[in-house]
């Protein structure tokens, strides 16, 4: 007996296209804006804490690098939903698309505010601005992993499984 989401997997394709030797690009490049958002929260807590200005310097490049290199995914995940109709054809394909987009925004809008003075802006909007992010990192990546683990999006079935 079969599992239902490889059957599902295999009535409508659902692997990925944008992929280097099989692997997705977009499952590959999540993780680093992921962590570079909870990073950037991070640093907003020790410097609401210590008032070390390191710590703001070090979430002005976090969020910076947190919001490029999320584009970065951004872009590859947005060309497997336009590009695979066996993702394109799932709602919550979709759900998790719009989150990864507000997250984008949140996470634009969080470097933008510390660029000018990244100090004076930590406390509160830059703070308020890591947290939710962070939360709408846990809200997209909830949606991503359900399309991963319930819709089988992006894996390759083969006969020797």
């Amino acid at each position: 007996m079969t599992s239902p989401v490889v059957q599902e997997v295999t009535e409508h394709d659902a692997s990925s296209t944008v992929a280097v030797a099989g692997h997705p690009i977009h499952a590959m490049s999540v993780s680093f804006p992921i962590a570079l958002v909870i990073a950037t929260l991070g640093c907003d807590l020790f410097y609401w804490y210590s008032a070390d200005p390191f710590w703001t310097r070090a979430a002005l490049w976090s969020s910076g690098f947190a919001f490029f290199l999320g584009i970065v995914a951004g872009l590859s995940g947005t060309a497997e939903l336009l590009l695979v109709p066996g993702i394109r054809k799932r709602a919550a394909s979709w759900t998790h698309a719009v989150a990864a987009m507000t997250l984008l925004a949140i996470a634009g809008t969080n470097w933008g505010v510390r660029i000018e003075d990244h100090q004076a802006a930590v406390l509160p909007l830059g703070l308020a601005l890591s947290v939710l992010a962070s939360i709408f990192v846990g809200v997209a990546g909830w949606h991503g992993g359900k399309l991963v683990f319930d819709h089988g999006i992006g894996i390759m079935v083969s006969d020797r499984d």
